[in-house]
């Protein structure tokens, strides 16, 4: 079990039971509503994130590789959605830890991150592997020394 989620409740009750205790009732009503204002803060940056992410495709990112230069271990998942812009395409299974997601860009390239508890702890880039035949042969362009005609 995550310690976060037993620590932070019970700081808020100390709070507000400090608040109490030094106040009396108005200063619990000034620590409830900082705790109010702060849930909200928190509900508004999810909501908008979740807005910019259901206008892009599921799944894509704009560049592969600048993601995957921008990425850190240990941030979350909502920021990492903040960042492509994009819901991720889930690999593993519903419910289960680790979370695998893939963010793919245009040129096919794709960044594949597992989050344990909601933390990203690894990723990779895949780029894909070009055609023998295409990086053999390189584009010929032809050339002249003669002006173009007007």
């Amino acid at each position: 079990m995550n310690l976060r989620n037993i620590l932070v409740p019970l700081g808020l009750i100390v709070l507000v039971f400090a608040a109490f205790r030094s106040a009396g009732w108005p200063g619990v009503a000034a620590v409830a509503g900082g705790i109010l204002m702060w849930v909200l803060l928190h509900f508004t940056r999810l909501m908008s994130v979740m807005k910019k992410a259901a206008d892009r495709p599921m799944g894509y990112v704009g560049s592969a590789v600048m993601l995957n230069a921008k990425l850190k271990p240990k941030v979350p998942l909502v920021h990492v959605v903040a960042m492509t812009r994009s819901l991720g395409e889930r690999l593993s299974e519903e419910g289960r830890d680790p979370e695998i997601y893939r963010w793919t860009d245009g040129t096919r390239s794709h960044v594949t991150c597992e989050f344990v508890g909601g933390r990203l702890m690894k990723w990779t880039l895949q780029r894909p592997v070009q055609d023998e035949e295409a990086a053999a042969a390189p584009e010929t362009t032809e050339t002249t020394d003669t002006p173009p005609k007007a």
